[in-house]
């Protein structure tokens, strides 16, 4: 006798309906991916258990993935989905609020900017700054800013996803280790594990598993935070992605060069950089020299907080790094020139007046002016910076 029958015959005698709870729903569509066998077994019995039984009241259900477009077996079409890529009203019960976040860090004596840059990032289109709620709520227990996540999948399922080069896959995931963001449509993603054809379904897949956040209303994708780039960095560090690991683990003396004001190792730096990436990122306009320039300055997040096309007022600053408080550096800011000259780049910053729009900043400011010359094979990209002092 199967459930659905016996739970029939219950409410036909007693008129009582049921309640159904069930956490992650989608275990056996992550646990079972090669058995479409038993995906549309287990389909079946879920369609047959709720869809339209009498003894239903309310069918509640949690998990990563949402429940349709499963060809024939999509007929769980009676919910009503709220996903990371659409949360309807309940956005600000996702994660943790900003505003949540603050009262939380005056309690516990933590550092706000710090776990900002740790934990924020997830953006919907009302609340467009959540944060892991479990991280935030580690970090505040431990007294400790530190890598909490502990998504389902782990970092090997991570490397398998982003090795799956469709459609310039791999160059997009360097652009958003560079700080950049990518485009995608999360309207053809078949909400399994499984049959991922395409890139925007393995940037999806990447949304719904927490990996990256998404801004429904611009339809692009990026890396959230300090976190999530650590595990990008852990899949990555495996193998297959060398040059990407090369940048990365050179990143820091091209900081420090940066900060001794050494123009000559910069450009050297970027230089270096710019040839181990070049078989992915494509050098073809400032924004793609932009992301490269972000993943060559990839260690300065552990200090930093990197902002991508800051809103100056007079245009956008292309590359901003904040300082976070303890650390007592200076900020840059980074203005990127293709086939022009570095002076050019810095006359822009003052003319532009960029400095101002560092608000609540006060103290010195490295301006950072980067030319990329295509036609100079030998030098291809030069440096200038100046040291100037925010007093208001």
């Amino acid at each position: 006798m199967g459930l659905s029958y016996a739970l029939r015959k219950i409410y036909a005698r007693t008129k009582r309906k049921f309640i159904f709870l069930v956490d992650e729903w989608d275990c056996v569509m992550r646990e079972r991916q090669e058995s479409e066998t038993q995906q549309k077994q287990y389909l079946d019995f879920l369609r047959n258990l709720l869809k339209d039984q009498p003894y239903v009241a309310l069918a509640y259900m949690t998990g990563i993935l949402p429940v349709k477009k499963y060809g024939e077996h999509s007929a769980l079409n009676m919910f009503t989905e709220y996903s990371m890529t659409d949360q309807k009203t309940f956005e600000e019960y996702t994660g943790f609020t900003e505003d949540e976040v603050k009262a939380l860090c005056g309690e516990f004596d933590m550092d706000f900017a710090e776990m900002s840059s740790w934990y924020d990032g997830y953006m919907f289109t009302k609340f467009q700054h959540i944060y892991n709620p479990r991280s935030v709520v580690e970090a505040m227990c431990c007294r400790r800013l530190s890598n909490y996540w502990t998504s389902t999948e782990v970092y090997d399922a991570l490397k398998t996803y982003i090795d799956m080069d469709f459609d310039g896959l791999r160059e997009d995931i360097v652009r958003m280790l560079g700080g950049g963001r990518v485009g995608v449509n999360t309207r053809s993603f078949r909400n399994d594990m499984r049959n991922l054809e395409r890139k925007d379904d393995v940037l999806t897949l990447l949304v719904h598993l927490g990996y990256l956040a998404h801004d429904a209303v611009a339809k692009e994708v990026f890396i959230p935070n300090k976190e999530i780039v650590e595990e990008f960095e852990t899949a990555m560090s495996v193998r297959g992605w060398s040059e990407v690991m090369r940048v990365v683990k050179a990143s820091g003396k091209l900081l420090d060069d940066t900060l001794a004001c050494s123009e000559k190792s910069v450009a050297e730096g970027l230089d270096r950089a710019h040839t181990e990436v070049s078989s992915i990122l494509t050098y073809n306009d400032e924004n793609s020299l932009g992301c490269a320039i972000g993943l060559a300055y990839y260690s300065a997040r552990k200090d930093y907080k990197l902002i991508r096309e800051l809103p100056t007022g007079r245009g956008f600053a292309d590359v901003v790094f904040l300082p976070l408080p303890h650390t007592g550096k200076p900020a840059l800011i980074v203005e990127l020139k293709y086939d022009k000259t570095a002076d050019s780049a810095i006359q822009q910053i003052k003319n532009r007046q960029y400095t101002q729009a560092l608000e609540n900043y006060i103290g010195e400011i490295l301006l950072v002016g980067i030319n990329y010359n295509k036609d100079n094979a030998d030098k291809p990209h030069s440096c200038v910076i100046e040291k100037v002092e925010k007093t208001k």
